[in-house]
């Protein structure tokens, strides 16, 4: 929802706090490959219940993740590869902080926390698949309640301050909704294009 409404006016924000990123070229895959380690890293920080250190690897890695994009436009070498290897590397990321989380709550003996991340989980991958999978029919899918960056970002700030599980219980909901409105617009638009197609 964030990332819908800001769009590349984030850029400007990201050249005025760091100028350094724009000195000379930088691979802007190598960024996101960075990214993803150290944001996958806080899946084993997370295993470990190590929260405070999964939360800073997320922020870091979010801080990657951010800024690729916008290298890459910077210095008009964006590819479509680029854009298929950020979206590919995202869900890797999603997956192991939500396997990390796993296997805490599993030590832990929670129940509801193992079933929380695996709704959150579950809904997380349906979500991106959803968007992929319909803007092959339609010309573009909106974001929805939750997008990537929300969810990211509320788990970091929940790690840190230490309220993982109200965080979770938000984006089990969050995410749930955001696969409804994102199901729900496509058959819309679809159901469009058929009439559309009839006529």
């Amino acid at each position: 929802m964030i990332k819908e409404k800001l769009g590349h006016r984030i850029d400007g924000v990201i050249h005025t706090l760091f100028p350094f990123l724009f000195l000379r070229p930088i691979n802007p895959d190598l960024l996101t490959v960075v990214g993803m380690l150290v944001a996958g890293a806080a899946g084993l920080a997370f295993a470990e219940g190590a929260f405070r250190l999964a939360g800073c690897l997320l922020l870091a890695g979010g801080f990657f993740d951010l800024v690729d994009g916008v290298v890459a436009r910077h210095f008009g070498i964006s590819t479509r590869f680029g854009a298929f290897l950020d979206s590919s590397l995202d869900r890797v990321v999603d997956i192991l902080v939500m396997l990390g989380l796993v296997v805490f709550y599993v030590g832990e003996e929670s129940a509801l926390g193992v079933a929380l991340c695996g709704i959150v989980l579950v809904a997380s991958v349906l979500t991106s698949y959803a968007k992929a999978r319909a803007e092959l029919v339609i010309e573009r899918m909106p974001g929805g309640l939750l997008e990537r960056g929300e969810r990211i970002g509320l788990l970091a700030v929940g790690a840190l301050f230490g309220f993982v599980m109200p965080v979770l219980w938000v984006l089990a909901v969050g995410t749930v909704v955001t696969v409804g409105q994102r199901f729900l617009y496509a058959y819309r638009e679809m159901a469009r294009l058929d009439r559309e197609g009839e006529g």
